[in-house]
């Protein structure tokens, strides 16, 4: 129902999991699942670890391929980004500050 998202701002104030101050998802991929459409004008920090599979980050400059277990990238503030599972992928999600906006069609 949250789409893997654990704890962030969205979740009811009176939950543990509600938090301004970081999100945190647990995502899992099919093979060739991938983001909508590019992240623009992003204002958080993020940091993407992948659990298993294959996974890549696509930046202005270049993408990130994650491809052992426990590889991971970090972007900060105004890096545009996007993504593709080239295998079935389990990744961990965590970015600050948790503010709404950003939600696009998987």
């Amino acid at each position: 129902m949250d789409r893997g998202w654990l704890l962030g701002h969205f979740k009811p104030e009176d939950d543990p999991r509600h938090s301004t101050d970081v999100e945190i998802k647990w995502g899992t991929h099919p093979p060739g699942d991938e983001r909508a459409e590019w992240a623009v004008g992003e204002k958080r920090t993020a940091l993407l670890v992948l659990i298993s599979g294959r996974f890549r980050l696509k930046f202005p400059d270049g993408d990130v391929v994650l491809a052992e277990q426990g590889d991971y990238v970090v972007w900060g503030p105004g890096t545009d980004h996007s993504w593709i599972a080239e295998e079935e992928s389990v990744v961990m999600t965590v970015r600050w500050p948790s503010i709404p906006g950003y939600a696009v069609g998987s």
